[in-house]
């Protein structure tokens, strides 16, 4: 989804196609972004029109121009005591785009009116860890199956890493369940992630697995017969790509 449909239609605006509106219907974890979103919109808004705004304290206004890096004439344009004109600098966040879901944050609670401490501006600046994207693929339905997807792997600012995994459509589990690996592009080896429960799943990645070796996502469907290892019958498949 849109980082900037799902903070506007969590402040109540009336945007989104209609694949849009219906993916959220279908996708757990955009559903529970949404959630969390109208959540800080509830916070951020007063319980009444004559609800009285506390003015924060200027290390509140200090702490946000540090996180945008924002320039001398910036910081004064917050504070209300620039002179500055119409041709004053304007602040690149082309950079800052490593940050979407903190930024998503915080964008819904400044457009939802939020005035808070320091204490509350560093939870929503900081609810997740920063990631960084460092491969994505598509999947592709293998013979016998129709289902498609995509998988991305991020890096976190601990340096540990996590395999997000997305499937458009979930197969029977009446007597199997699937499962998600790292394959070699030859199969000649693989590396079992664990199992994956509806259509959309994350898998931390062993430390010190080389990628660039087992480049493959697979997902299986699996036999509940006590056998660990892959069935051969995969459902999807895509390289990963840099």
């Amino acid at each position: 989804m849109d980082d900037d449909v799902l903070a506007l239609l969590a402040l109540g605006e009336t945007v989104g196609s209609t694949a849009e509106l219906a993916h959220i219907e279908e996708c757990e974890r955009c559903a529970d972004e949404l959630t969390a979103l109208r959540d800080v919109v509830m916070l951020a808004r007063p319980v009444s029109a004559d609800a009285a705004l506390v003015s924060p304290a200027p290390t509140v206004w200090d702490r946000v121009a540090d996180e945008l890096h924002l320039s001398p004439d910036a910081r004064a344009l917050g504070t209300g005591s620039s002179d500055v004109g119409p041709d004053a600098a304007v602040v690149e966040l082309d950079t800052r785009r490593r940050r979407p879901v903190a930024w998503r944050w915080i964008a819904v609670a400044a457009a939802a009116g939020l005035v808070v401490g320091g204490g509350a501006t560093w939870w929503i600046a900081n609810r997740d860890q920063p990631v960084t994207v460092l491969a994505t693929a598509t999947l592709e339905p293998l013979p016998g199956w129709d289902a498609s997807g995509s998988a991305v792997v991020e890096t976190r600012a601990d340096g540990t890493r996590v395999l997000v995994l997305d499937l458009s459509s979930s197969p029977p589990t009446d007597d199997a369940f699937q499962e998600v690996w790292l394959l070699k592009p030859d199969v000649s080896g693989l590396v079992s992630l664990g199992t994956l429960e509806g259509r959309s799943g994350r898998f931390d990645l062993p430390a010190g697995l080389d990628l660039s070796e087992y480049s493959v996502v697979d997902v299986s469907q699996e036999l509940l017969d006590g056998n660990p290892a892959h069935s051969g019958d995969s459902i999807v498949r895509g390289p990963l790509r840099a």
